[in-house]
């Protein structure tokens, strides 16, 4: 079993910038992949970002790509997400996930463990 906390989320200025942390406790957490996902109301969960067991791989959605960093510190059980350059459409609620696989996935279904959300709102 694996718990996840996430926190950072807040009000942010377009153009802002802000860093989720999730803190994972349970299972060892240097043996499985993490993903950031997010989801608006009425609307599927989306992919944002994913890393891999020891913070070598990441891979991102398009639409994040090159403003978002996903980073993960083993030594603190913690996952990362760095956002800059933050629009108005980033705002929802993100989500942090644990995989069940060391190698980092893009689909919900593909994730066993989910925090309970926080939200990001940016004002234009």
């Amino acid at each position: 079993q694996v718990q996840l906390v996430e926190s950072g989320g807040g009000l942010v200025q377009a153009g802002g910038s802000l860093r989720l942390s999730c803190a994972a406790s349970g299972r060892t957490f240097s043996s499985y992949a993490m993903g950031w996902f997010r989801q608006a109301p009425g609307k599927e969960r989306e992919f944002v970002a994913a890393i891999n067991w020891s913070g070598g791989a990441t891979y991102y959605a398009d639409s994040v790509k090159g403003r978002f960093t996903i980073s993960r510190d083993n030594a603190k059980n913690t996952v990362y997400l760095e956002m800059n350059s933050l629009k108005p459409e980033d705002t929802t609620v993100y989500y942090c996930a644990a995989a069940t696989t060391r190698v980092p996935r893009s689909r919900p279904n593909e994730y066993a463990y989910w925090g309970q959300g926080t939200q990001v709102t940016v004002s234009s």
